[in-house]
């Protein structure tokens, strides 16, 4: 018969990465089961158009409390950028998404209303 676990967590992005260290802690032997070549799921970045130049492949926004409690003990360094995220457009120019949304509304123009609309009840 194979190799026995008390636990086997699929997938090893941080809420499976969080939940083996728990068992694990806890005592319990852990199979962590990964689809991708590398673990990380959602914190994973990738060089994906030059030497040197990471993307995040799925979460944009890890630096949410929980996350940077249980993760920074163990060494985790989570960087805070000044602005999150930037998104281009196919005409060529891009949006800088601030934290603040009225500084990101500024530099909207004509969608200053909508965008303020969508983000602001939050």
């Amino acid at each position: 018969m194979g190799e026995r676990h008390d636990a086997v967590v699929v997938g090893s992005g941080p809420n499976g990465l969080a939940a083996a260290i728990t068992l694990a802690e806890a005592g319990r032997s852990v199979l962590v089961l990964e689809g991708a070549a590398r673990p990380g799921g959602g914190l994973r970045t990738d060089e994906l158009l030059e030497p040197g130049f990471r993307h995040d492949v799925c979460s944009t926004i890890m630096a949410l409390p929980p996350l940077v409690s249980f993760f920074g003990p163990l060494g985790l360094d989570l960087v805070t950028p000044p602005a999150p995220l930037a998104h281009p457009f196919d005409d060529g120019t891009a949006v800088i998404v601030e934290r603040a949304v009225a500084e990101t509304a500024a530099r909207l123009g004509r969608d200053e209303a909508a965008y303020r609309a969508l983000l602001e009840p939050l």
